[in-house]
């Protein structure tokens, strides 16, 4: 199976390179956060799809951040914490926009 790539360059400077496919969860101390799209509802590359990649990006170089001047294990908790609760915004945020737009948010799940 072949997977494709997607760069994006931001402001001119910043590379960004996801996979073009569904979504991916971060396992953490305290299970997985909500899954980061990694590719744009309705394959619509739009400024809200740009804004949700940097809200992302921002909230990953923060945690890292965090935990780099963590001192305790509070700390990292607290900096999971922070992480999780921002990526959950960005997808609650990048979905609400995307369906006033009137694109279909949603997962199909086929089984047996």
């Amino acid at each position: 199976m072949k997977i494709s790539h997607m760069i994006l360059t931001a402001a001119g400077a910043t590379m960004i390179m996801l996979p073009a496919v569904g979504a991916a969860a971060h396992p953490s101390h305290r299970g997985t956060h909500e899954k980061i799209l990694t590719q744009p509802i309705a394959d619509v590359q739009n400024n809200y799809w740009f804004d949700y990649l940097s809200d992302i990006r921002e909230a990953e170089h923060e945690l890292h951040k965090d935990l780099a001047r963590a001192t305790d294990d509070e700390d990292r908790r607290d900096a999971r914490e922070e992480y999780r609760n921002e990526i959950a915004d960005a997808n609650k945020d990048y979905k609400k926009e995307m369906k006033e737009k009137g694109y279909r948010v949603g997962r199909v799940t086929v089984g047996e």
